[in-house]
């Protein structure tokens, strides 16, 4: 099998470097094929989660091309989960890793692209016998995700990791606060505004460039216009919310949102863990070289409370 955009060598890489258990799947989209890595335990069928990234081009295992080396935090996570009889399919979405050759141009990707993906692979996943049932499990961005595909996907749960509970622009600001000089905040505050009316800003100050130049700005308007804590509200499926109490992105207002939203919601807070899933007491310098350490551990209680969840 030659992967689109790598080559048959490099194929043959990643297939023998796959743990066992694992085998490479493969999505159609309309922009391309996208890929990931299913993971089953020795005994099946078993339940199947669904591993969603979070924002930006992370991947698959968690890891992104904007930091300085990997965390392994959601290959970790599969892997956990695989030794404790839950199966998993995580993915490149498209435009990254080994799906960029699925990613549109950037002023033409909207968020709803990404939920149309998530529930694809759970119905796709719905036909293979080795799963017993099927749940999503979306980390920070992907949580919104998750919750919008659950909505219409044959999924028997859902698992929030890091998941936002305010309008992503909210949630935006909130980590620009204290980090910008005055007259950028209040710059970055009327940009957020209308964008949340749908409308896109021609002059963007330089400072801001990165975060809301012109091309990605019609995917923040799709992006900001979902309330995750009313999207929440709307499932018929259980809920766990899952929150660390060192995340520096999101907090434990965002994950009581959500949990307060659905009468079948759980809400679990752990003591010490971080945004990827590790365990950092120290401050915003020790956070971001947990964001590029994969020799750190999960969170001891992070796979005990989803294996809880699952399987009480």
């Amino acid at each position: 099998m030659t992967i689109k955009g790598y080559g048959l060598f490099a194929a043959i890489l990643i297939s023998i470097a796959l743990p066992l258990g694992a085998e490479e799947v493969s999505l159609d989209t309309p922009t391309g094929t996208i890929y990931g890595t299913l993971l089953l335990p020795s005994k099946t069928p078993a339940p199947v989660a669904i591993i969603i990234a979070g924002s930006g081009p992370t991947d698959r295992n968690g890891n992104s091309i904007a930091l300085k080396g990997p965390n392994n935090s959601l290959q970790m996570l599969a892997e956990s989960l695989a030794a404790n009889g839950i199966g998993s399919l995580r993915y490149d979405k498209r435009g990254v890793a080994q799906s960029i050759a699925a990613g549109p141009m950037e002023s033409e990707i909207r968020f709803d692209m990404l939920v149309d993906d998530a529930a694809a692979w759970a119905k796709k996943l719905a036909k293979d016998r080795r799963a017993r049932s099927i749940f999503f499990a979306g980390h920070s961005e992907g949580s919104l995700i998750a919750i919008l595909a659950a909505q219409r996907s044959p999924v028997r749960s859902v698992v929030s990791l890091a998941g936002a509970g305010r309008k992503a622009g909210d949630v935006l600001l909130a980590q620009l606060e204290g980090k910008l000089r005055p007259d950028l905040m209040q710059s970055s505050r009327d940009i957020v505004a209308s964008l949340d009316k749908g409308t896109t800003v021609a002059d963007v100050p330089r400072g801001l460039y990165a975060a809301f130049r012109p091309s990605v700005q019609p995917y923040l308007v799709s992006w900001f216009r979902y309330d995750p804590a009313a999207e929440a509200a709307k499932l018929k499926v259980p809920l766990l919310v899952l929150q660390g109490t060192s995340d520096m992105q999101v907090n434990e207002l965002d994950a009581r949102l959500l949990a307060n939203a659905n009468r079948r919601a759980t809400l679990v807070i752990l003591n010490g863990m971080n945004h990827v899933f590790k365990d950092v007491s120290g401050g915003p310098s020790e956070q971001a070289q947990s964001y590029s350490d994969p020799t750190l551990p999960l969170d001891a209680g992070l796979v005990r409370a989803i294996v809880q969840f699952i399987n009480p």
